[in-house]
């Protein structure tokens, strides 16, 4: 058997969604994003696409842009993904729940055994979902509510599920993730160090603890394809696209 904590970043397989024009007239305002140059984040799309599919040696799977779909690239809020096990979510806009068609018809091709939140009072933004390797935990925040995280703790059972507020406009994964198998980096602000106490106080493992200057660097993905040759990788944001 692995030790505790290998699960964290295996993968064999990324899909992203290609960036629409219509993320760039301002749509995805209520998101919080930041106005969009569209053809830099078309580049970096590509590139992020191409790093994954030659650095990583990842099957890389593309579904298209939609028009109607401004916030569609945002996969991460679409599926919580554990093992062969996939739940779709329900997101709390109205607007962005037409985004998990794609999505689950891509994870049923995969194979995945698909889990649907059907209680129309749960709401789940998958970026309020961080897994440790070890346990999940769930922000408790404006995009996800606590019948969301209990169909969570439904859903994979082998793992302890604990729910954390988020005392900000942000998901939880906006203010921390995971830096490696055991370190959790967090971002510097008052929201971003309350959640960390709290998965402090929740969890029985021991975590290493990494601050960051900013919230946003804390966004980021440890990646251990698993394939020879190819080491853990930390996929965060950066001034370029070569942040990879």
């Amino acid at each position: 058997m692995g030790t505790t904590g290998e699960g964290l970043g295996r993968c064999s397989h990324a899909l992203i969604r290609g960036v629409p024009e219509s993320l760039a007239s301002g749509e995805g305002a209520g998101a919080g994003l930041p106005a969009l140059d569209l053809a830099k984040a078309q580049r970096e799309h590509g590139v992020l696409g191409g790093k994954l599919r030659q650095r990583l040696g990842l099957q890389l799977l593309e579904l298209p842009p939609e028009e109607s779909l401004p916030l569609g690239p945002l996969l991460g809020d679409t599926a919580v993904i554990q093992g062969d096990t996939a739940l779709i979510t329900r997101p709390w806009s109205p607007a962005r729940r037409p985004e998990v068609d794609g999505v689950r018809k891509a994870l049923q091709d995969l194979g995945l055994r698909i889990v649907e939140m059907e209680d129309e009072n749960a709401t789940l933004d998958g970026t309020d979902v961080l897994f440790t390797g070890r346990e999940f935990f769930v922000g408790l925040s404006k995009w996800t509510n606590h019948r969301g995280a209990e169909i969570v703790a439904d859903t994979f059972r082998d793992f302890a599920v604990s729910t954390v507020p988020v005392w900000s406009p942000s998901h939880l994964r906006g203010l921390c993730g995971m830096g490696g198998p055991r370190t959790v980096v967090a971002g510097s602000s008052e929201a971003a160090q309350k959640a960390v106490r709290a998965m402090a106080v929740l969890t029985d493992h021991p975590y290493a603890s990494l601050t960051l200057p900013d919230d946003a660097a804390a966004d980021c993905l440890f990646l251990r394809p698993g394939l020879p040759g190819v080491p853990p990788f930390l996929l965060h944001r950066g001034g370029t696209a070569e942040a990879l």
